[in-house]
């Protein structure tokens, strides 16, 4: 699974992470505008069954997205240069951080969409504070992971580009691109891709292209 992240081309990626979610958002909108039309009014019952469908969509764009995380900070580890090493205890743990918190947020998220009736006042349809509680610093806490997962990436692809030790100054591009991946990966991915495929060494650097 990880050569096949590394390996893909740009376009593909972008079309998996990006085209796959905004097909089904537009879908799910149609859908809606499309009931309206018939019954002549909004009916809660049809929005909230197809907000259901959200969680499923994030969940398939989380999946990509970090898969392509993890393979760049994991399965580019054998191309850094001896003797070079970097840990990545670290990053796997901020990485499942918010792959565990996404994941329970959204099969959460389900389970409100498909069991609430916006007809009724029973308040157990509702998010108690005592819940936003919980959900408020797991939030920020997934936040800082994806930050620290972003930063970590963008150092093992330069590490390898330049075949030296990197700060924060040398890779601070990449961690941008990586950040706003609709348009990095389309510079990003292309320089993985040499990477992977055997690029040529001149006076110590990689030649990526």
């Amino acid at each position: 699974m990880i050569s096949l992240f590394l390996k893909a081309k740009h376009w593909i990626l972008f079309l998996l992470m990006f085209g796959i979610p905004l097909i089904f958002q537009f879908g799910m909108m149609i859908m809606m505008f499309s009931n309206i039309t018939k019954t002549g009014q909004p009916d809660p019952s049809f929005m909230f069954d197809m907000m259901a469908y959200f969680p499923v969509i994030m969940l398939i764009y989380m999946g990509l997205l970090f898969g392509w995380f993890w393979s760049i900070a994991i399965g580019l580890q054998p191309k850094v240069k001896k003797p070079i090493t970097m840990k990545t205890k670290k990053f796997k743990i901020f990485f499942f951080i918010p792959v565990v918190y996404i994941t329970l947020l959204m099969f959460f998220m389900a389970n409100i969409f498909s069991g609430f009736d916006p007809m009724s006042t029973d308040p157990n349809g509702f998010i108690f504070p005592g819940i936003i509680g919980i959900i408020l610093p797991m939030h920020l806490l997934s936040m800082f992971s994806i930050f620290y997962c972003i930063y970590f990436c963008a150092k093992t692809l330069k590490t390898i580009i330049l075949e030296r030790e990197v700060s924060f100054g040398d890779f601070a591009g990449e961690f941008f691109m990586l950040w706003f991946w609709p348009i990095g990966i389309w510079i990003l991915q292309p320089k993985i891709n040499a990477i992977v495929n055997e690029p040529t060494k001149s006076n110590g650097v990689l030649e990526i292209s």
